[in-house]
């Protein structure tokens, strides 16, 4: 499954785990990506939508 959102186009970033020691790993941040079932242009359809923009109410949740 694609972790991008369909509405703002957030997607993985990547970036360095520190330990305590100061020893550096790779890590990536993830996204919050929910599937949900919205109304586009009429129709019902499924989406992947970050919890970001279903709280911001950027999309229509169909029922």
């Amino acid at each position: 499954m694609a972790k991008r959102c369909e509405v703002c186009g957030k997607e993985p970033k990547a970036g360095n785990q520190i330990s305590h020691s100061h020893i550096l790993t790779k890590r990536r941040w993830l996204p919050n990506i929910k599937q949900v079932r919205t109304i586009v242009n009429g129709t019902v359809k499924r989406v992947r939508v970050c919890t970001r923009c279903l709280k911001a109410g950027k999309v229509k949740r169909a029922i």
